[in-house]
């Protein structure tokens, strides 16, 4: 193959993105997002395929965006998210209006001129036909959980007071913030409000719903984990913050509730930020991912609550649960979980009794990535990528996993891997000045042998987090730049999760200097190798892999040119203006208290070094890297006479979501490097 991947090939893909099994292991329907380059427009959509992979994936959901499916008890129905036009059968009835006109008033007043609000759908996969919606909340539905015998659900919602609803309709119409959070914002959500969110137990047959009043969220990060409601055997588990400051607290505990709203329990003790709790099959037992509410570095591990006792199962491995949190029940003494270790992302089988965990799906290899899974009725289903493949589903008996190899479920892009030759892949490890062994993932062109190599110009490609790790994968940016020359490395540099919490813990406070340590001695390591021409690096981050870029030239003029995107440059004019001041504080202490500390992770009071010509990059709504540090950063380094470009994207948050801006984002960096590029025509 000849061919060399073209931007607009990037409207091609299928991303898989999520899965769940049916209840019998024989079905998985899944989450895909598609690309509408003549609206440029992201759909995300559903579909279901045999889990024996006998048949084409079948499409359920064209209209709209559509996520979170998750299946009835009985496998008979998939409920799932989605902001559509309102259910026929739920249209304004005759008894709603009168001849004077007050049809139009209540809708105003309910606000029908917004756009849909996420709402609760559900597909019957016996009888057919499109899909039916089971919740009309004025304000949307965030998640839902079935309830065990098939016939209610439990979804969260917020729930307004009238005094509220006032708010929020004179805040659409262009009236004032007003607040008296500290957590005042939250990227994706802006300006955050006191409006509490309750669970709702909905009948699924008349739509009947009655709100749980004991079982309500709150806190600081709610925005980001929601209530998590998961409905057992008898009772409901929900995450909630509860303690006395709790915009001011990084906790997340668990409680359980019975689905008639009675009897409140505590399962947890404000010392853990708990996430995604699941009950055990015979609802005894509740497991839940974990992290430290103050040390972000501390691995996130599973835990195991009962009789009255909770407890890590994974705390022996000194690995974090994968960015996902999956993790599954097999039996009630078993759970499967995803966990990351040196830059993978593997399956670990857990006892919850014993607490002693080991790596099972051998036949994964070192170049494989496991995105997400689920289990069901002893089938296991992945979503699995290598450099090669762009994200499909496979399945495999849960008795085969120690030794046996998955089949391939889906081709969502067999066109596209057809078309090209993927990229070379390879795993080094080098050391840094502290003598420390780190790992970089390092893609290559199709034409380069790296046992006989011929050095090529180099994109050190440097992930976020920090508490995050690179693992083998495709990625469109990195097909497209091995498709024109150049080697792309990714370091999982000291700050990375997946190597144990002393490695991830080094930085904690002082950030910096060993991240650009190990960035560096990653590229001379290439150089050394002969992989990467000397003269010819570029280096580029998003989020923390921006902040590390600030660093990197404000210490270094190694590279030919750089691209911060999305970053944070000034801490100290940071807090207060983004979502994270529990991470700074947590970190750092407070800025009035510790301003040299501050200062010293701050790349801007070392701009005046810069020498580098730099690309920087921001989204016009980012709150956890706001739009002012790009901007700092950007006109420090352009009035020196320093080549410099700032590049804003309106409305985006710290993501960018539209395709042509994905686009754009990838051509402009490679415009950059282009332009800088001593050997460029």
């Amino acid at each position: 193959m000849t061919n060399t991947v073209q931007l607009d090939d990037f409207y091609d893909l299928t991303l898989v993105s999520d899965l769940a099994l049916s209840p019998d292991g024989d079905r998985i329907a899944f989450v895909a997002d598609e690309f509408d380059e003549s609206e440029d427009d992201r759909r995300t959509s559903l579909f279901v395929v045999p889990s024996d992979g006998s048949d084409d994936p079948y499409r359920l959901s064209r209209a709209s965006d559509a996520g979170s499916p998750k299946w009835s008890p009985d496998g008979a129905k998939l409920a799932f998210l989605a902001a559509r036009d309102e259910d026929v059968s739920l249209s304004v009835r005759a008894d709603d209006t009168d001849e004077d006109g007050d049809e139009d008033e209540a809708d105003e007043a309910n606000g029908a001129d917004d756009e849909p609000k996420p709402q609760v759908w559900l597909f019957d996969m016996v009888r057919g036909g499109d899909a039916r919606q089971i919740t009309d909340r004025e304000e949307g539905v965030r998640e839902f959980d079935w309830g065990p015998d098939g016939d209610r659900l439990v979804v969260s919602s917020r729930d307004p007071t009238e005094t509220e609803r006032d708010y929020l309709a004179d805040l659409r119409d262009g009236g004032p913030v007003e607040t008296e959070r500290l957590q005042h914002r939250f990227d994706g959500e802006g300006f955050l409000d006191d409006v509490t969110t309750y669970l709702f137990v909905v009948d699924v047959e008349t739509r009947d719903s009655r709100r749980l009043d004991d079982a309500y969220g709150g806190g600081a990060y709610e925005p980001m984990f929601g209530l998590q409601p998961a409905w057992g055997a008898d009772r409901i588990a929900f995450l909630s913050n509860r303690t006395d400051r709790p915009d001011d607290s990084g906790v997340m505990d668990v409680y359980t509730i019975a689905p008639d709203g009675s009897d409140l329990r505590t399962v947890t003790d404000s010392d853990l930020a708990a996430a995604g709790p699941r009950w055990s099959p015979d609802g005894s037992r509740l497991a839940f991912a974990v992290d430290d509410p103050v040390n972000t570095h501390i691995p996130t591990q599973l835990y195991v609550a009962d009789d009255g006792d909770y407890r890590s199962v994974t705390e022996s491995l000194d690995r974090t649960l994968a960015r996902s949190r999956r993790f599954r029940w097999v039996d009630d003494g078993t759970l499967l979980a995803a966990v990351g270790d040196e830059g993978s992302t593997r399956l670990v089988r857990c006892s919850a009794d014993e607490g002693s965990p080991a790596f099972t799906f051998d036949s994964q290899g070192d170049y494989r990535t496991v995105q997400t899974f689920d289990f069901a009725d002893e089938t296991v289903a992945f979503l699995l990528t290598d450099p090669g493949t762009v994200g499909d589903l496979y399945a495999m008996d849960a008795d085969e996993l120690d030794a046996g190899e998955p089949a391939r479920v889906t081709d969502c892009n067999a066109a596209f891997e057809e078309r090209y030759d993927t990229s070379g892949c390879r795993r080094v490890v080098y050391s840094n000045e502290a003598d420390d062994e780190i790992e970089g993932i390092v893609y290559y062109p199709d034409d380069f042998d790296p046992e006989d190599p011929d050095p090529r110009p180099l994109i050190t490609a440097i992930h976020g987090g920090p508490v995050s790790y690179d693992a083998p994968e495709f990625a469109f940016e990195y097909a497209y730049w091995t498709d024109r020359g150049y080697v792309v490395l990714r370091p999982n540099y000291r700050g990375s999760s997946s190597y144990g919490r002393d490695f991830s813990e080094s930085i904690r406070g002082d950030w910096g200097p060993r991240e650009s340590e190990d960035v560096l001695a990653g590229v001379e390591h290439l150089v050394e190798r002969g992989w990467a021409d000397s003269d010819r690096t570029f280096v580029t981050g998003f989020s923390y892999g921006g902040i590390t870029t600030g660093y990197l030239v404000t210490r270094t003029d190694r590279f030919a040119a750089a691209a911060a995107e999305h970053g944070i440059y000034d801490l100290r004019s940071s807090y207060g203006t983004d979502d994270a001041h529990l991470w700074w504080t947590n970190d750092f202490g407070l800025p009035w208290e510790n301003p040299e500390i501050y200062d010293a992770a701050s790349s801007i009071t070392d701009v005046g070094n810069v020498e580098t010509p730099l690309l920087v990059t921001a989204g016009g709504e980012d709150w956890r890297c706001p739009p002012s540090q790009s901007e700092q950063l950007y006109v420090s380094v352009k009035k020196q006479g320093v080549p410099a470009k700032l590049v804003v994207y309106p409305d985006e948050h710290h993501n960018i979501g539209d395709p042509d801006r994905a686009v754009h984002r990838l051509e402009q960096l490679t415009e950059w490097f282009t332009t800088h590029d001593s050997e460029s025509a």
